[in-house]
């Protein structure tokens, strides 16, 4: 600090420093406030300013764009803006998923649960005069049948075959958990520029002969039209608008400043290219565009004489001129046309327009000075912003129909801001950087403001905490070293695959490689569905449990001479036979109600209380099947006979079971019995496994072969869980609606 360093075009500022002289002096400032656009600097005093807004600094990491100067070094090291970021990065902690904690919780409780159940069951066996080596495996048998172990695995293949979705959905996830928070969330924070808006700028509106044309079309696309006929005077204007320009289009390649580039494209949407005007009006001389001006004069070879060329900020082009072109005519301009222009220029900018001012004159000379800027002849306005992007209206409105807020925060103006935010559907107060900063308590007001302008890293770490505070499950958008902060600190930072930097990246749980707004909708969609997949496969491993659970229990109870089941038994079921079809589950189609639910509750259990009456139903309709069947069977005549039909009734009641999981309200016959064929190939490859349990290894299961007329009976009682399952589906959906 205290050092003098000197700036120039192209080099990067070593720190943060106060200017103390500089000529056209503009820097890049993206990295740490978002925003494209170059920053005009000034050596003036700015007090109380938000970073974007302070003229007269310069921040380390940034570029000089244009100009020279001399500057006061005051920071360095980490404690530069730049080193305040890597500071708050740094401090930001990861935490678990959702679904991380809520797995915790269900594990600790299982673990509790089946301790307590097997010492009940080793107990009573005990009490029956029961063998204690028997009893012994046959509570270690139910604490593996209890326990989902195969759970975890089914959990991490289901999020990954998410994660190859949603690569297919411009959306790349970092951390595989995260794919289920996207289920989750409740907050969209999104960055404005570049991913709710083109990050194009495109001219909509010109004033021209006192009236307003609309124009067409999206970013730089040439495809568009205006909504009056050309006339020579639309000629002109566009004209001097393509003509005095330094930017450039050839072969689709763009290059120059975003403003200039849309008066190119605005151009040749009238067929109006520059290098065809060039060849006619080739620029001879020019006085450039600087801050203290701000406008730019070229010269251009004409007809006879030159013609000299001027745009720029509409009240300064106003003052060079005494004239207007109306209907190909000249009116002298007087004072009160002057206001006139000045209201069509305000309410264009209070749309959130940036407008530009044209006018030309006649020169005889072969160059021009500054002294010759005068006496030109005003032709009109062309108004222009980065539109929204065609997809992100209707996105929004899947948000809200889907119970999910969609925050804009930006660096932009707050009445720029406020106009993208009213045209793509966000509703909410807008509240700007310095705001956040005399805000006492945000969490206060937080939900009641949905547009943040000007702001911050810092500010964008307290939206989320505050966001946070309030039990919200975050999702954070960006693409600067600015946002890294936040999008670590955010449930689920989403950062931006073409424009984000690395260090935004790192930070991020996701990517979306097209760094589109509707991308985010779609992962969420697809994280939803994938949250849904893994309660069904949890609905379809818990109820099948708890069914062998309770027939063994009940079974010891009823006679505990004779066993339903034995433990190979008990195993092979838990092992082998529930994997597939668990597995199969988690790939179940999104249901079409998916995005029209509210977001999942943080706080809500992975098992809900409908799920676990569901469960505790199915398992008891699973018991009285299985040990219907073993008792009518007269295991005292045949025990080993008995114990193959209810081992079999039990396996194929459980493949009955994995159709009733395809949904936790709708019908088997609504979703559709085929809509997931690796359901279908799952369920006959456990079938079949049970064939060569039943008939190939006898000596390993204790099971005897059965006749055709065992397997009609075996099927007709197993699919009474089907038939239960359907009404009580019928019955909670009843009760839903009411609700």
């Amino acid at each position: 600090p205290g050092d003098i360093i000197e700036l120039h075009t192209g080099e990067k500022i070593p720190a943060d420093a106060r200017i103390i002289e500089e000529i056209n002096l503009e820097t890049q400032e993206s990295s740490l406030t978002g925003e494209s656009t170059p920053v005009e600097k000034n050596a003036g005093s700015v007090k109380e300013a938000g970073l974007g807004d302070q003229k007269n600094m310069v921040f380390s990491g940034t570029i000089i764009t244009k100009g020279r100067g001399l500057a006061a070094v005051v920071r360095t090291g980490m404690d530069t803006e730049i080193g305040k970021i890597a500071r708050m990065i740094e401090e930001a902690e990861e935490e678990l998923t959702p679904l991380q904690k809520k797995m915790d919780q269900l594990g600790k409780f299982l673990a509790i649960g089946v301790i307590i159940i097997c010492a009940i069951v080793f107990v009573f066996g005990i009490m029956k005069n029961l063998p204690i080596p028997t009893m012994f495996k046959m509570s270690v048998s139910l604490a593996v049948a209890i326990i989902p172990e195969g759970l975890p695995a089914i959990v991490t293949i289901g999020l990954a075959l998410g994660v190859q979705k949603m690569v297919r959905r411009h959306a790349l996830i970092r951390r595989l958990p995260s794919v289920e928070t996207l289920g989750s969330t409740t907050v969209i924070c999104t960055d404005k520029t570049g991913t709710l808006t083109c990050n194009e700028m495109t001219v909509k509106k010109i004033y021209l002969n006192e009236d307003v044309i609309e124009v067409s079309g999206e970013g730089y696309s040439t495809e568009g039209s205006f909504s009056k006929g050309m006339g020579t005077d639309l000629k002109l204007l566009l004209e001097i608008g393509a003509l005095c320009n330094d930017s450039a289009i050839k072969n689709k390649k763009i290059t120059g400043d975003p403003t200039e580039v849309a008066l190119l494209v605005s151009a040749e949407k009238a067929s109006m290219t520059k290098e065809e005007l060039e060849s006619i009006h080739p620029r001879i001389y020019e006085v450039p565009f600087s801050s203290e001006r701000k406008f730019m004069t070229t010269l251009h070879k004409g007809d006879g004489k030159n013609v000299a060329y001027c745009k720029g900020a509409a009240d300064v082009i106003l003052k060079l001129c005494n004239k207007v072109h109306v209907n190909s005519k000249l009116k002298p301009l007087g004072e009160h046309k002057k206001k006139e222009i000045l209201k069509v220029n305000e309410k264009f900018a209070s749309e959130a327009l940036r407008v530009l001012g044209f006018a030309y004159r006649y020169i005889e000379k072969d160059e021009m000075s500054e002294k010759d800027e005068k006496d030109f002849i005003f032709v009109g306005l062309q108004a222009m912003m980065d539109p929204p992007r065609k997809e992100v209206k209707d996105a929004i409105s899947k948000c809200k129909k889907a119970g999910i807020r969609v925050i804009m925060i930006t660096g932009d103006h707050k009445l720029t801001a406020m106009a993208i935010a009213k045209e793509i559907g966000i509703e909410g107060l807008a509240m700007t950087g310095e705001e956040i900063d005399k805000t006492e308590n945000l969490s206060d007001i937080i939900e009641e403001v949905a547009i943040y302008a000007r702001v911050s890293p810092e500010h964008k770490v307290k939206i989320v905490d505050a966001l946070k505070s309030k039990g919200e499950i975050v999702a954070m958008t960006g693409d600067g070293i600015n946002d890294a902060p936040a999008l670590k600190k955010a449930d689920m930072g989403i950062s931006m695959g073409i424009t984000g930097t690395d260090v935004a990246k790192e930070a991020s749980s996701m990517i979306l490689t097209d760094d589109n707004f509707a991308s985010i909708v779609n992962a969420v969609e697809e994280g939803r569905t994938i949250y849904d997949n893994i309660k069904k496969s949890f609905r379809y491993l818990l109820s099948g449990n708890l069914g062998g659970l309770l027939v063994v229990f009940i079974g010891i109870i009823i006679a505990p001479q004779w066993l339903p089941l034995i433990a190979a038994q008990i195993l092979w079921i838990n092992l082998l036979m529930d994997g597939f079809p668990a597995l199969a589950l988690g790939v179940e189609p999104a249901e079409p109600d998916v995005m029209k639910r509210s977001p999942i509750k943080p706080k809500e259990r992975i098992v809900s209380n409908n799920e676990l009456l569901q469960m505790i139903v199915i398992g008891v309709t699973i018991m009285l099947a299985t040990l219907f069947i073993f008792y009518k069977y007269e295991p005292g005549k045949n025990l080993a006979y008995a114990q193959t039909m209810a081992f079999s009734t039990i396996v194929m009641a459980r493949m009955f079971n994995a159709m009733n999981s395809k949904s936790e309200y709708s019908s088997v016959f609504k979703v559709g019995w085929f809509s997931n064929r690796q359901l279908i190939l799952a369920i006959m490859s456990s079938i079949s496994l049970q064939m060569i349990a039943v008939y190939a290894l006898n000596g390993l299961f204790g099971t005897v072969p059965l006749t055709l007329f065992d397997w009609i009976l075996i099927m007709a009682v197993s699919s009474s869980v089907l038939v239960v399952g359907e009404i009580y589906k019928l019955a909670a959906g009843r009760i839903m609606k009411k609700k």
